[in-house]
């Protein structure tokens, strides 16, 4: 484990090391954490737990549009801390077994391909970038498609907690992943809001 007090030693280290992990902090002596991530996903997909000002909810927005995996308002106990990095490792190790083991077949829906093993998502031939959890997302989608997915379910499954009603993560993921993927070719809704329930993939038109 390394430690950087800088926006500029923490941005070199995350992309020079080997990390399994990043956490990094929005507020920075030198620069803001939002400008260090977006450097790293230039370069890396490492994972990266943001920790937000509690209640500043554009901050935690501009995180995960940013490509965050999650964020962490303070103040926060360590053993928050703790589970919410256990959370995210464990999907980053559950992919890595995934692409060791016998290779389980790319899924195809419409105009999406998504291949476990790799772990990439392409669009009509073109790669789409996600972050850990936006791929959680995609995946799970695609194996449930037309079936409502509560946000309970979500939460638990792509985040590894229980589901609070102020807790958006899931709903912010959601949000970028559409505008990500954009809608169906024929041009309608391709992830559709279940009011007061969840989410629902939608079978593309063809």
């Amino acid at each position: 484990m390394e430690s950087a007090h800088t926006g500029s030693t923490g941005e070199q280290a995350a992309l020079d090391g080997t990390f399994e992990l990043v956490v990094l902090d929005v507020m920075l002596p030198d620069k803001k954490g939002f400008d260090v991530l977006r450097q790293i996903r230039v370069q890396s997909q490492v994972p990266v737990l943001m920790l937000t000002a509690r209640g500043d909810e554009l901050d935690r927005v501009l995180g995960l549009e940013l490509g965050a995996d999650d964020y962490l308002s303070k103040p926060f106990s360590a053993r928050e801390l703790l589970a919410r990095i256990a959370a995210i490792l464990r999907r980053a190790r559950l992919h890595f077994q995934a692409a060791q083991s016998l290779r389980p077949p790319p899924i195809t829906l419409g105009d999406l391909i998504v291949d476990p093993s790799s772990h990439t998502v392409s669009k009509r031939g073109e790669l789409v970038h996600l972050t850990s959890a936006e791929f959680d997302l995609v995946l799970i989608f695609l194996e449930n498609p037309g079936q409502v997915l509560t946000r309970d379910m979500l939460m638990e499954k792509i985040l590894g907690r229980k589901f609070s009603p102020f807790d958006r993560s899931i709903d912010l993921h959601v949000s970028n992943l559409r505008k990500k993927l954009g809608p169906q070719p024929d041009g309608s809704e391709r992830v559709r809001s279940i009011r007061g329930t969840g989410y629902l993939y939608t079978w593309p038109n063809v």
